[in-house]
C-alpha cells in the first residue's frame, strides 16, 4: 500500500492501474517459454516528470521497474517480474519535431513506427528501420531491442538512426546523450550503449532520430531455387558484385506452403527457396536484370521481375505473411533470430532443415538474406509434452549451429529472458562480468528490468 500511495501522490488518476484483472494483461510480451511475474502496479505516464516520479519512488522502496512499449517483442524482455512496477510508455506518443533541413525527428518513446514513417514521408523524408510489426511496435521498443527490418541490407538497423536520447536513470535523474548535429564525437558513445539495452540501464523518454531523403518507389523480383546451396550462392554473388538492394529476403519451402495455405497467393510450392530482391534506385529495372542474371548463373530455375509497384508490393506481402502463416500450423511457435555471415547462409538453412528432421518438427525459415539474419520458426503444440521438449531442444540446436557458423544469437529481436543463457555463452565469463559492471554504474540497486539479458 505504501508503494501505491507514493505513486498516486505524483500521478494523475488515470495513469496508475492497480486492478489485478487489468495489470495482469501487461505481464508479458509475445514470447513463449518466458516466465512472467505479477505486477504490483502499471503506470502509463504522459510526461518526463511522471517517469521521474516513478523511478524515484521505485528507488526509495527498492521496487523493480519493467519498462514496456507495445509488447510486440518475442524474447520476454518486457515481461513483468514479481511485484514490479510496469512502466508502459505507450501514452508518451508525440512526434515533437520533424526538421527537413537537419533531417531529424524528435519523438517520444510511444510513437508507433508506422506513424512516424508516414509523418516524415509528408516532408519528403524517410525513416528506414521497419520491423515486421511496424504497424504496432513503438520507437521506444525498437530502441530497446535495437530492432531491424526488411530494409537493413541497404539502410541498416535502428542503432544507426538514433542520434541522441533523453533518459531517466534508475534514481530519477534525467540525462541527455548524443546530439542532433550531423557530426559529434564528444565523450563516450552512451547513446549506442542504451540502444539494445532492453530497459536495463534507463528509461528512454525522448529520441532524436536521423532521417534520409525519401527514395524512389522500389521494384521487386522473385527467383526460384531448387536447393538452399544455390540460393546461398546467389546471395553471395549479389553482394560480391557490389549490388545494394533495398531488400533481399528469403523464404524456404515450408514458409511458402504456409503462406499459400493462409492467403492463397499461388507461390510455387515445388521450389526449395524463394529469393526476393528489390531496388529503390533511379533505374530499378536495370538493377533487377543484373541481379536476375546472377541468380540464373547460381542455378535459379525461374526469375520473375515485377512490372510495377503494385506487383512488387504483392511479392513483398508474401514475405511479411510468413510469421502469421506459420503460426497457424501449430498452437505455438518459437521464433529464432540467428544472424550468420552471408557466406554461411546456406549452411544455416541446411542445418535448420536437418534439425527439423532430427526432432520430427515443422520448422519454417525466412531470412533477411542480405545481412545473414535468419528466422527459423519452430512450430509445436505445448499441450504435447514430448513435442514441447523437442521444440526446446530444436531451438537450442539452432542457436548452437549459429554460433558454430561464426554468427550471433540475435540479430534484431534481443535477448530478454529467452536467450540470456545463450548470451552468456556468446560473451564468455569476462564479457558477462563487464556487462554487469556497466549495469551497476547506471543501476546500482539492480531495479531496472531485473532478470533480463544476463
Amino acid at each position: 500500500m505504501d508503494l501505491i500511495e507514493r505513486l498516486r501522490a505524483g500521478l494523475p488518476e488515470d495513469a496508475l492501474l492497480t486492478d489485478p484483472d487489468v495489470t495482469d494483461s501487461y505481464a508479458r510480451d509475445n514470447a513463449n517459454f518466458c516466465a512472467a511475474g505479477t505486477p504490483a502496479a502499471v503506470v502509463l505516464p504522459r510526461t518526463v516528470e511522471q517517469v521521474q516520479h516513478v523511478m524515484r519512488t521505485a528507488t526509495a522502496l527498492r521496487v523493480p521497474v519493467v519498462p514496456q512499449g507495445a509488447r510486440t517483442g518475442v524474447s520476454g524482455a518486457a515481461n513483468a517480474t514479481e511485484g514490479c512496477i510496469v512502466l508502459s510508455l505507450v501514452k508518451m506518443d508525440r512526434i515533437l519535431e520533424i526538421d527537413p533541413v537537419d533531417r531529424i525527428a524528435v519523438v517520444e518513446p510511444g510513437v508507433i513506427n508506422a506513424v512516424l514513417s508516414r509523418a516524415v514521408n509528408e516532408h519528403g523524408l524517410y525513416y528506414p528501420p521497419d520491423p515486421s510489426s511496424w504497424e504496432s511496435c513503438t520507437i521506444g521498443g525498437n530502441i530497446g531491442t535495437a530492432a531491424g527490418g526488411l530494409c537493413c541490407v541497404k539502410y541498416g538497423v535502428t542503432a544507426e538512426y538514433v542520434l541522441g536520447l533523453e533518459v531517466v536513470l534508475a534514481d530519477g535523474r534525467l540525462i541527455k546523450t548524443g546530439r542532433r548535429t550531423a557530426k559529434g564525437v564528444a565523450g563516450y558513445d552512451l547513446t549506442r550503449l542504451f540502444v539494445g539495452s532492453e530497459g536495463s540501464l534507463g528509461v528512454v523518454v525522448r529520441a532524436t532520430l536521423a532521417l534520409k531523403p525519401e527514395p524512389p518507389q522500389q521494384l521487386a523480383m522473385v527467383a526460384e531455387f531448387g536447393s538452399v546451396t544455390e540460393a546461398g550462392d546467389a546471395v553471395c554473388r549479389i553482394m560480391a558484385e557490389g549490388h545494394t538492394p533495398s531488400l533481399l529476403e528469403l523464404m524456404d519451402r515450408t514458409s511458402i506452403r504456409a503462406v499459400n495455405a493462409m492467403a492463397q497467393m499461388g507461390l510455387p510450392e515445388t521450389t526449395e527457396v524463394l529469393l526476393l530482391a528489390a531496388f529503390d534506385t533511379p533505374d530499378p529495372a536495370a538493377d533487377l536484370a543484373a541481379v536476375g542474371a546472377l541468380c540464373e548463373a547460381a542455378g535459379a530455375t525461374q526469375v520473375v521481375p515485377a512490372d510495377d509497384a503494385a506487383e512488387s508490393e504483392l511479392l513483398l506481402q508474401a514475405r511479411r505473411l510468413t510469421f502469421p502463416a506459420l503460426e497457424k500450423l501449430k498452437p505455438a511457435m518459437l521464433i529464432d533470430d540467428v544472424c550468420v555471415p552471408r557466406s554461411q547462409l546456406a549452411a544455416m538453412l541446411a542445418g535448420a532443415a536437418a534439425i527439423a528432421e532430427e526432432h520430427d518438427l515443422t520448422i519454417g525459415v525466412c531470412a533477411h538474406a542480405g545481412d545473414g539474419n535468419t528466422h527459423p520458426l519452430v512450430c509445436f503444440d505445448p499441450a504435447d509434452p514430448d513435442e514441447e521438449r523437442r521444440a526446446r531442444e530444436a531451438f537450442d540446436a539452432i542457436m548452437a549451429l549459429g554460433l558454430r557458423l561464426g554468427g550471433t544469437i540475435t540479430g534484431e529481436h534481443g535477448v530478454g529472458v529467452l536467450k540470456k543463457d545463450w548470451l552468456a555463452r556468446e560473451l564468455g565469463p569476462d564479457g558477462v562480468e563487464l556487462h554487469r559492471g556497466i549495469k551497476a554504474v547506471f543501476d546500482p540497486l539492480g531495479i531496472l528490468n531485473p532478470g533480463k539479458l544476463f
